[in-house]
């Protein structure tokens, strides 16, 4: 099985301001383990380049601001490439990321 380390990218809200509230993206780093490696390609006549597609499964050993904040998890820096993240599961004391396609929104 292959180890995973990297940064994940978490969207949280937080006081700019007294009174004004922001989003913005913080990053943790985290170890692991990847469960599944695999990846799909679409060909699409609709775009100039088709859009490159993971399916894989990293489970990370998550710490408490990681159990608070699963439902935060928006990136995962993964083989120089920020991914987005589409799914969650939480298996304490681990959380299996599933993976999708590149990930384009705020960064930090």
């Amino acid at each position: 099985m292959a180890k995973y380390h990297g940064n994940i990218g978490f969207m949280v809200t937080e006081e700019t301001t007294p009174g004004v509230w922001e989003e913005t993206i913080v990053t943790h780093p985290y170890s692991g383990d990847i469960l599944r490696f695999s990846s799909q390609y679409t060909p699409s006549s609709e775009k100039l380049n088709d859009d490159i597609s993971i399916r894989n499964q990293i489970s990370i050993i998550a710490d408490p601001f990681a159990i608070g904040n699963f439902y935060n998890i928006r990136y995962i820096e993964w083989l120089g490439t920020k991914w987005k993240v589409t799914d969650v599961t939480v298996d304490y004391p681990r959380l299996i990321l599933s993976i999708g396609g590149v990930y384009n929104g705020p960064q930090t």
